[in-house]
Order: structure tokens, then sequence, then C-alpha cells
């Protein structure tokens, strides 16, 4: 059973393993810097359906029917999916899982939902209840447009601190078993994120109003484990991007006198090429931190070249209403340690 290590921090004995992982995306995703390194590009945005939401269904039905191809299982061998995506309702999670038959636990954290699933899954297997559940997220460029912003066909254009929702979707399979299944890459520890508010209204500089919550999440890890950020090969987060970003490290220095130049990764600055593509201050969306944690980072802890990262996703909770009502924008922030296994 999950033991708490200082105030907020739970470290897992059985170490739940990786057992398969993919990262499918779209045809930006596929032109940017990681794009040789992804399981599935789709050419067409629209994937040959009549709808952006039909799109992303698809999208994230491919990300977790090629996860199960590499861990070697069927649907039927799934005792649980926890998912969820930033339409309304998580209607593609929702839709996507009627070709599988998998049990379903969605959740919403919004760009920060993948690292609540995988958080969620891991506990889940921790406790002995399953030995078999997976993890999943995607989102839509259009998709996200056309709810939080304008369609299209409207022809706005972005404000200077936009980031760009990426058309992508990940799927992980993680197994339960214990010490003498627990090799590879595993799930070590997890933190759950608490809600941060600093009053950022502005639905166009989501990164500003996210790195509060990041900045909290992973200096609230650092304190309770007395770990130092030299000792992590890579502090992932979400989709600060370049805004959100530099205001992490300064909050880092700030309020915690922690460096993470050097070690922190963002997934928003690694999946565009900004100076070349049109994504703005970078990337955004569930899709985002989660196709460069499983297309790169978690590749890298399986080769060996890693030993230890952090994965924090970020998530703006703002809905599609509350920038209309005058609302600020809450954010929260969930973090998973990957470990590579020494004997493996």
């Amino acid at each position: 059973m999950a033991t708490r290590i200082g105030g907020d921090v739970l470290a897992l004995p059985t170490r739940p393993r990786l057992a398969g992982r993919a990262a499918v995306g779209g045809k930006t995703e596929g032109e940017g810097p990681l794009g040789g390194l992804f399981d599935a590009i789709f050419p067409e945005a629209d994937m040959g359906t009549d709808s952006w939401e039909k799109a992303e269904t698809q999208l994230q039905q491919e990300a977790i029917r090629r996860a199960m191809e590499r861990a070697g299982c069927e649907p039927a061998q799934v005792q649980l999916l926890f998912g969820g995506d930033l339409i309304n309702q998580c209607t593609a999670t929702s839709f996507a899982l009627r070709a599988f038959g998998i049990p379903l636990a969605g959740l919403y954290s919004a760009c920060a939902t993948f690292a609540l699933g995988i958080g969620m899954a891991a506990l889940s297997l921790d406790g002995g209840g399953f030995e078999r559940v997976m993890a999943a997220g995607s989102s839509h460029f259009c998709s996200a447009e056309k709810q939080f912003r304008f369609p299209l066909e409207y022809g706005g254009m972005p404000t200077p601190t936009a980031q760009r929702t990426a058309t992508a979707a990940s799927a992980i399979v993680l197994e339960g078993g214990g010490a003498q299944n627990n090799r590879g890459v595993c799930v070590e520890q997890i933190i759950f994120g608490r809600v941060n508010d600093l009053g950022v209204a502005d639905p166009n500089e989501m990164g500003a109003a996210m790195a509060p919550a990041a900045a909290d999440t992973i200096l609230r890890f650092l304190r309770d484990t007395g770990t130092e950020p030299s000792a992590l090969d890579c502090i992932l987060t979400g989709d600060l991007g370049q805004i959100g970003s530099q205001l992490l490290l300064e909050l880092a220095r700030s309020e915690g006198g922690f460096e993470l130049r050097g070690v922190h990764r963002d997934g928003g600055m690694l999946l565009y090429d900004t100076a070349r593509q049109n994504a703005g201050v970078g990337g955004s969306g569930i899709g985002c931190s989660a196709a460069v944690l499983c297309a790169d980072i978690l590749p890298r802890l399986e080769r060996g070249e890693w030993k230890r990262v952090l994965y924090v996703g970020t998530g703006a909770l703002l809905s599609a209403i509350s920038p209309l009502q005058a609302e600020s924008i809450p954010a929260i922030a969930h973090g998973v340690v990957f470990a590579a296994n020494q004997d493996s």
C-alpha cells in the first residue's frame, strides 16, 4: 500500500510497471522537433470524419489501441482506464471507449488530466484491486478552438501570448504484481495538485495562470522528499510555454530556493519549433505534454539514458463560460515520478 512522505507525496512500494505506451499526433505535430518519435502522424485534421470532435475520438482510439499492442494485451485484459479530454463532458474519451468495452473512470483536470490519470491508475494498482490499467488523454486544435475561443471559420487572430492546442493523444498501460514484476520503467511516487489562483484572468495567458500551480507541486515534492533538482534527470511540466516556463523558474528560486534551470523541460516548448511553426509561445492541451512524455521522455528511461523523471501535468481550470463571467483562472498540477529499475 502507498505510504505518505512528508505532507503530500505518496510512495508506491509495488512500483507499478509501464507495460505499453503510445503517442499519435496531427500534421503540425509531425512537422515539429519530435515528429519522428510519434507512433503515428495523421496528415488530415478531420481524420476522414465530418467533425473535429469525431476526429479527436478516433485520435484517442488510435493511441489506446497502439499502447495495448505494445503491451501485448487485449481490451478484455485491461480492467480499468482513467482518461479524459477537453471537449464538453469529455465526450472524445467516452465515445472512444465504445470501441473497446474497457471500464472507464472519466477524469477532468484540464491539461493536467493525463498526469492525474497516471496517478490514479498507479494508485489503483498499488492498492491491489487491479492487475492492469490504462491512462489516456487527448486534445485537438480545431475542437479546442471551437469550444474555448472561436471556430476556425471565424478567422480570428491569436494574441501574442496565446498557445497552440496540440492535436495529439497518448495512452499508457500499467501493470501491477509487486517487486517480481517491476522491471523496466515504474511509477515510483505521485503527488496530487492543489488549486492555485493568483488572479490571472486572460484565457490567452494560460502559461502565466498555470505556473504558480506547477511551482507549488514541484516545491512540495522537493521539500517532502528532500530531493535536490539535480537528483532528477528531468522535470517535465505540462504546457507552460515560454511565458509560464520563465515564471516557473523565477517562482522556484524566490519561493523555494531551488534552481530548476538545466533540469526543467516543458512539453509546450518541446512539441513545436515556435520560431518556425505557427504555435504562438508554445503548445498546450492534454495531448501536448502527454505526447512529449510518451514519445520522448519515457523512451529515454526505457533505453537507460535517464534514471528518474518527475512529470508534472499542468491544467488551467477555466470553462468556455467562466471568462465571460469575469472569473480568474484557477490552475492545478499533478506530479508522477517515473524511475528506471536499476535491475532491468
